[in-house]
């Protein structure tokens, strides 16, 4: 019998980078993934992004565990207990500041009920309060009424993990106000020394 305990499971936020074949810049995507180690997901990272002919790097991640004042836990689907209507959300947000031309972009992770509260929370953020073209019409285009800022991307996280992930795992939201922020670790991390 094994008496020592499990390595907790843990849901990881991933920023991967590659230079692509035939790209002249880096590009970037966001990769959730659920595993005990971070290099557990490398098999998976590679899946997520074909195209990137092993060319793909970490730029950053963040162990999800403290959102809004709620514990993000991980369990197994068959040990699921508690049942709550709050949903973990990604969101993308995109804008533009004048004199440059790039689109900038902030992320957040919300807890929230269903997506229109999720668009809420993104709406009051300092990013979509100042990143904003409102002297120019080119950027009008682009947004859904809000001059140079869009949400670009919004998903619940639960549907941005693999088929395999989704089947096996759920991801469990409890209040727990007065949590620290998780911490975010940023440099250049190769998937072959993890």
């Amino acid at each position: 019998m094994n008496d020592q305990p499990s390595k907790p499971l843990k849901l990881y936020m991933l920023l991967l980078g590659s230079k692509a074949p035939g790209r002249h810049v880096e590009q970037h995507d966001f990769f959730f993934g659920i595993a005990t180690e971070l290099k557990e997901l490398v098999p998976d990272i590679k899946k997520f992004w074909r195209g990137a002919a092993g060319n793909i790097h970490i730029d950053g991640y963040r162990e999800v565990a403290n959102v809004d004042g709620y514990r993000i836990n991980v369990v197994p689907k068959d040990e699921t207990n508690i049942q709550t209507e709050e949903r973990l959300f990604f969101i993308n947000l995109g804008g533009y500041q004048a004199g440059k031309l790039e689109e900038q972009h902030h992320v957040i992770l919300s807890v929230r009920k269903n997506r229109a509260q999720a668009i809420q929370d993104a709406k009051n953020t300092v990013f979509f309060k100042t990143s904003t073209t409102v002297d120019t019409n080119e950027a009008r285009a682009h947004i859904d009424d809000k001059y140079g800022i869009d949400v670009d991307d919004l998903y619940e996280i639960a549907e941005m993990l693999s088929p395999v992930q989704k089947a096996k795992y759920h991801i469990e939201i409890t209040p727990s106000p007065g949590l620290p922020e998780d911490e975010v670790h940023l440099g250049y991390f190769r998937l072959d020394r993890l």
